[in-house]
């Protein structure tokens, strides 16, 4: 067993799925949380608001001070929307010692089109990074349900260390250089899970599904070896196997919101249904500027952003893309 003092900054549901098991691993954790409601019930009640069966070990602490959570952390664990990362990062960066941040979320930087590594580095030039993704939900780590997912990091020392912390029986760690293949891949699959829930509530069957997720696949890959990622990366867990996951269940937030997209809800009323951060919606119109920049055919994420943005009738989307001109496959 380990006995390392663990920052988890992010009280969702995944930020506490990991929590949980860190403990389970003999780990002291801290959580940070900005609610005061979160912070009592975790620690008065040992649960989490989004997974309401998982009963958090007591080892777990919460606290909503920044800096008592992380000062004296040996590891931190970044686990917030993607849209938040920099700022939280920068109300936490001076308390950091030597401690390494693996980031634990999936999304780029709005403003910027940052990556989460990039935003960080620019942040603290010295911080040693890796990326933690993969197919995952929070739900079923809870239950120690067998899983794999994929650490990233440029750092082979820093990847052995992470891995040895999280991996178990019941969680296995797979390791990358190709950090960018593998933030790259967990931002742009919500995507393609959107769009999965839109397909299915047309009534279209696994036909069309399945194409779907291929060709959303070859769009991913091609907008991120334009980035500078290997291409392999996108067949692995962080891409193939995340996008299985993401299309494959209403387990998903992605794949619910696009769900109620096809039932014809708009942004507001799908964030309020679902109460929780949809990255998709939050990185939609980063992917078609990323698209843009890097000269690369993206016509799924042109289409989601059309039904978002610009009220395209979602039939009519479908009717797009199947008569585009022919090509072939892999152009």
């Amino acid at each position: 067993m380990n006995n390392n003092k663990i920052a988890v900054i992010g009280s969702g549901s995944w930020g506490l799925a990991l929590a949980n098991h860190l403990a389970f691993k003999g780990n002291d954790v801290k959580v940070w949380s900005f609610t005061e409601e979160e912070k009592d019930l975790i620690n008065n009640h040992h649960k989490c608001k989004f997974i309401p069966d998982m009963i958090l070990n007591e080892k777990i602490v919460c606290s909503n001070d920044i800096k008592e959570v992380v000062e004296d952390a040996k590891y931190i664990f970044h686990v917030t929307p993607s849209k938040f990362t920099r700022d939280i990062f920068n109300s936490y960066k001076e308390y950091i010692k030597d401690a390494p941040v693996i980031i634990c979320s999936k999304g780029f930087e709005n403003s910027t089109l940052k990556r989460l590594d990039e935003v960080l580095e620019e942040e603290k030039k010295d911080v040693r990074i890796a990326a933690l993704s993969g197919p995952s939900y929070a739900s079923e780590v809870s239950k120690k349900i067998p899983t794999a997912v994929i650490l990233a990091s440029k750092d082979n020392k820093l990847l052995d260390e992470v891995s040895d912390l999280i991996m178990n029986e019941y969680m296995r760690i797979y390791e990358s250089n190709d950090i960018i293949g593998v933030e790259v891949g967990g931002a742009l699959k919500n995507i393609i899970a959107l769009c999965t829930g839109i397909c299915i509530e047309l009534g279209y069957g696994v036909n069309s599904q399945a194409a779907l997720i291929t060709r959303g696949l070859a769009e991913i890959a091609r907008l991120g070896t334009k980035m500078g990622a290997e291409k392999e990366t996108f067949y692995g867990l962080s891409g193939l196997g995340d996008l299985i996951l993401t299309c494959s269940s209403d387990e998903s937030r992605n794949r619910r919101a696009g769900r109620l997209i096809g039932k014809g809800k708009n942004i507001e009323e799908i964030k309020q249904e679902i109460g929780m951060t949809i990255e998709s919606i939050d990185n939609i119109e980063i992917a078609k500027k990323l698209a843009e920049k890097y000269k690369v055919d993206m016509p799924i994420v042109n289409a989601a952003y059309e039904i978002l943005y610009n009220n395209l009738e979602v039939r009519k989307a479908a009717e797009m893309l199947m008569n585009r001109t022919k090509k072939f496959e892999n152009e």
